[in-house]
């Protein structure tokens, strides 16, 4: 049995599995190279990896931690998990499993869009979800903010800071206030509650919103908000706590409900959904795992 199996090899799996190789833990990595940002062209943010390609910054990543020799990569999917005295197994998609004593979940989330043409088209080039990560890119353009939920009042506030040709899309949902509403307006800010039934441009790069009453807006870029749901779900199975939003819940360094099951990253809900952070969530749960495995140890 090895010290710690990880599901998930982001920013958050890998952080951990640094921290235990480094500590000489026995480790399983086990994750199927789908990450959620493989569409995106450049990743921003991170420091000294500003602008690095996803792929890129993860072929460093996987460099650099596999350097050390008790860190094993699984690249394949985990299909189930169990516990069991002492620990818990994974089982992969081709019916191999691995038995570990400790257990992190660090598969992150999936975004789960509206159904508009065209929208996969543009994601990653001119459409995106976050103003940290892409806001810079598309300063003083005409760009556009779609969203279903009442946090789209924040999210217009955050992007009228980068540009003030914004116009806002419910997406035929009456998801703000009056009250909010005459603040955006109070900008300039226009607002537009129509459905959205189509994107269109030209290798990837924005021209036109397309309104269900025929309406052709044009614009440049612009920033969908989805909503989440875990990659991976062994709730059923493991029979930890969540948290409000779907996550595991944890403690400050990552522990869940269950002894000896952890998450790193967007699996905790770690906000704001960055490399940068889930990176960081990933090297602390690292550190919470070997701590815990030295104390046992010492019991």
């Amino acid at each position: 049995m090895i010290d710690c199996a990880i599901v998930g090899g982001g920013p958050a799996g890998l952080g951990a599995a640094l921290v235990l190789g480094r500590a000489g833990r026995s480790v399983a990595l086990i994750d199927d190279n789908r990450p959620r940002n493989g569409v995106t062209r450049s990743s921003h943010g991170f420091l000294t990896r500003d602008g690095v390609r996803p792929d890129e910054f993860r072929r460093i990543a996987y460099e650099e931690v596999l350097k050390y020799p008790s860190v094993e990569h699984w690249q394949e999917a985990a299909v189930d998990i169990y516990k069991q005295e002492g620990g818990f197994g994974v089982i992969t998609q081709t019916g191999e499993q691995v038995q570990a004593k400790k257990l992190i979940i660090a598969a992150g989330l999936k975004e789960i869009f509206p159904e508009i043409k065209g929208l996969q088209d543009f994601y990653g080039k001119s459409l995106f979800n976050c103003p940290y990560c892409d806001g810079w890119e598309w300063r003083d353009q005409p760009i556009f903010l779609l969203s279903e939920d009442p946090s789209i009042f924040h999210m217009a506030k955050l992007l009228y800071h980068w540009s003030q040709d914004l116009i806002v899309c419910t997406n035929g949902k009456s998801v703000l206030s009056t009250e909010n509403q005459k603040v955006l307006e109070s900008k300039n800010i226009r607002i537009i509650e129509t459905p959205v039934v189509a994107f269109e441009g030209q290798n990837g790069m924005l021209e036109q919103v397309i309104l269900e009453d025929g309406r052709r807006i044009e614009r440049s870029g612009g920033f969908v908000i989805p909503k989440w749901e875990a990659k991976v779900d062994f709730l059923k199975q493991l029979e930890y706590a969540q948290t409000e939003f779907g996550g595991i819940a944890t403690d400050a360094m990552g522990r869940s409900t269950v002894a000896g099951l952890y998450a790193a990253g967007d699996t905790a809900y770690v906000r704001p959904s960055q490399l940068i952070y889930a990176a960081a969530d990933g090297h602390k749960v690292g550190i919470a795992v070997n701590t815990d495995l030295t104390e046992e140890a010492f019991a």
